[in-house]
């Protein structure tokens, strides 16, 4: 029973790509576009891809021609190639819109983008164009029915951002050992990121990290620039502590500012 089984499975399969291999060859359109359907509709979005793209020129301007570039679209999605989905939904939205696929490819266009941005800690060219097309989006459907993932995506990618120029700010405070401490450059890119971020998740981060470099710069400048930037990391201290008086940080915080107060002490005794 197991065998005639197998021999069953066997022909269906082999007849299967028979069929398949005779659509590719064969010169009707309709016999393309009703087997790359069918097998759209089973999931062989490879195999659908590439009935679809032989018939594509054919059916410009006619009826079928908008189901054709919908199933099209979305087979490249549904293959991974991101960069061209998101093309290609360009393009329907472009050539059919009063379509009610408009909006939804719209969504897949956006989200083909979103698709291409990599890790943070690599460029993030991609990340904010998949931005500014999540934005676009929603600016034009904002109250689709993907408006909530398309505003997940966008906070996602936004956190891309924030989290590559805390990383690259804490990065010239934290240098492996064996290299110079850039704290000025620290300073200045966690005073960015807070500029640009306000309301970032990151913000304690980063104004404690801000702290540290600037008290460790003070703890070991040299003398002609010791008084003022021990007194300048401790108007840091103090901005951190008023915003987050109960951080993660602020045992750390606290020893620390205890020390740039006995370093200030050798300063006004020599007042």
């Amino acid at each position: 029973m197991k065998h005639l089984l197998y021999i069953l499975i066997l022909f269906l399969v082999l007849s299967s790509c028979s069929e398949y291999q005779k659509a590719l060859k064969s010169e009707d359109i309709a016999v393309k576009f009703q087997m790359g359907d069918s097998l759209y509709s089973q999931g062989k979005y490879e195999k659908a891809n590439k009935l679809f793209a032989q018939i594509v020129p054919s059916y410009r301007g006619k009826p079928q021609a908008e189901k054709l570039m919908y199933l099209y679209s979305n087979t490249f999605y549904k293959m991974r190639d991101y960069h061209t989905s998101a093309y290609q939904f360009e393009r329907f939205v472009a050539s059919y819109p009063t379509s009610e696929k408009v909006e939804e490819t719209a969504f897949l266009s956006a989200k083909s983008y979103y698709m291409l941005s990599p890790e943070y800690s690599k460029d993030q060219t991609e990340t904010k164009n998949a931005i500014e097309k999540l934005q676009n989006f929603l600016n034009m459907y904002p109250e689709s029915e993907y408006a909530a993932e398309a505003n997940k995506l966008f906070k996602e990618l936004d956190f891309k951002l924030e989290k590559k120029a805390y990383e690259i700010a804490k990065q010239y405070a934290l240098i492996a050992p064996g290299y110079t401490r850039d704290f000025n450059a620290a300073i200045k890119s966690f005073d960015n990121f807070i500029f640009e971020f306000p309301g970032s998740v990151l913000r304690e981060d980063a104004l404690f990290y801000k702290f540290d470099a600037a008290y460790q710069q003070a703890m070991n400048s040299v003398e002609s620039k010791k008084e003022f930037r021990l007194k300048e990391a401790k108007e840091y201290y103090t901005l951190f502590k008023k915003a987050y008086s109960d951080s993660k940080y602020i045992q750390d915080a606290d020893k620390m500012a205890l020390s740039l107060e006995e370093e200030l002490k050798n300063y006004s005794n020599k007042s």
